[in-house]
């Protein structure tokens, strides 16, 4: 029997599964789960017919390079585009600066392939998004976390965090964060705070990786425009590598997204994709460009954004009736999660079989912590569920929550009577 083990490089025997991941396993097996775990764009929000119509055109052979191999960096139109895109969130960006990647997760591996050594350091928020964890713990980087603030990261804790390290002759290569609607809190950063981040990262001679998403999903009763400026419009010194993608506001089976990084790093980026991928998908890119070109992605937008606060509202006024106070919360300003707490004692990686037996799953909070911490929280996706499936889920939840306190109660009176002797 060969031991596949002893063939493994040191990377790859450090290699962990995504927690949401692992929630496909358990969806196969029961359909009827209501999922709460993976954030899906709501497949009803896609532009069906609009899709149609223009695979027909990109299919009928008058573009013929539609099927072909395509530039690593991207196809040109695309990237006009996306400069064009660029613009209207305030960054003055142009083609030395500008890849499409894969999904923003490429964007994440490529980033931690060309930044960060074995044993390196990336400061990150607590909790942190799963997907940039995998990125780069898979190249053996170490990961440093800074808690949130109701505004955003703690700007005193991520310094003193940062000198820690120095002091302990750590090498910290860069600071991660999503800015707006954070996965998994929803948290939106101040624009204060955002100043800030750029303050210290120049006097700390530190770059910033700007993961956003979201951007475009604010809920337009309690955010806006202004709310959602990114770091990168403000970044004068070349700091700020930006990654966005199309997923939410499109459709993520395009996997089209891109990263707007310093040239000489974009360079690098557009090096490690190479041996990664060579070309990017051509006929991808063209949906989405033609979609571009035919507004409509602007056209997406307000539904969008109308479509998710309704799912919102929904989920908050769900756990409101249903947990009888046993989840807590604050309500996400736009995104697609809801990061809710436990009563403290409650275990939420022990509390997900009970969930499943009743018929609902979520992502325990455990794993989007780099300090194993996060026990008692747990992140609900009001994303991709319809209102029905939201209120039944939340409604099974709870029900899980419940029987898992009477069963910890239970264990408690024996113990108590015992002591009492």
């Amino acid at each position: 029997m060969i031991n596949y083990d002893d063939f493994l490089s040191q990377a790859a025997a450090g290699m962990q599964e995504s927690a949401i991941r692992r929630m496909g396993s358990i969806l196969a097996q029961n359909r009827d789960l209501i999922s709460f775990a993976p954030g899906y764009p709501a497949p009803e929000t896609f532009p069906w017919s609009e899709f149609s119509e223009i695979a027909r055109e990109l299919l009928s052979g008058s573009h013929p390079h539609a099927l072909q191999y395509g530039a690593t960096r991207g196809l040109r139109p695309l990237l006009d585009m996306i400069a064009a895109v660029m613009e209207t969130r305030g960054v003055a960006s142009d083609l030395s600066r500008l890849l499409v990647t894969t999904g923003s997760q490429q964007g994440l591996d490529l980033v931690a392939r060309v930044l960060l050594d074995p044993g390196d350091v990336a400061l990150v928020e607590l909790p942190a998004y799963t997907g940039a964890i995998t990125a780069f713990r898979n190249v053996r980087g170490q990961m440093e976390g800074v808690p949130q603030e109701d505004d955003g990261i703690d700007l005193g804790a991520l310094d003193a965090t940062y000198q820690r390290l120095i002091r302990n002759n750590r090498r910290v290569r860069f600071l991660y964060v999503v800015p707006n609607f954070q996965n998994p809190t929803g948290i939106l950063m101040s624009l204060r705070k955002r100043q800030q981040l750029l303050e210290w990262a120049a006097s700390r001679n530190m770059l910033i990786v700007e993961d956003d998403p979201y951007r475009e999903l604010y809920f337009e009763a309690s955010a806006s425009e202004a709310d959602v400026r990114p770091i990168k419009a403000d970044d004068r010194d070349g700091r700020v590598i930006y990654l966005s993608s199309f997923s939410k506001t499109l459709a993520p089976g395009f996997r089209v997204a891109w990263v707007d990084a310093p040239a000489p790093i974009a360079v690098k980026i557009e090096m490690a994709k190479q041996a990664s991928d060579l070309c990017t998908g051509v006929f991808d890119q063209r949906m989405v460009l033609e979609c571009g070109r035919r507004g409509i992605l602007d056209r997406q937008l307000p539904m969008l954004r109308k479509h998710y606060a309704d799912k919102r509202d929904v989920m908050v006024a769900a756990c409101r009736n249903e947990s009888q106070g046993a989840l807590t919360w604050t309500d996400p300003r736009g995104g697609f999660f809801l990061w809710a707490s436990l009563p403290h004692h409650l275990d939420a990686d022990r509390l997900l079989d009970r969930a499943v037996q009743h018929g609902v799953v979520y992502v325990a909070g455990s794993a989007f912590f780099v300090n194993d911490r996060g026990g008692s929280q747990i992140r609900l996706s009001f994303s991709a569920p319809s209102h029905d499936q939201i209120r039944e889920g939340v409604r099974r939840l709870s029900d899980a929550i419940r029987e898992e306190l009477r069963a910890g109660q239970a264990a408690d009176r024996p113990a108590r009577a015992s002591t009492a002797r």
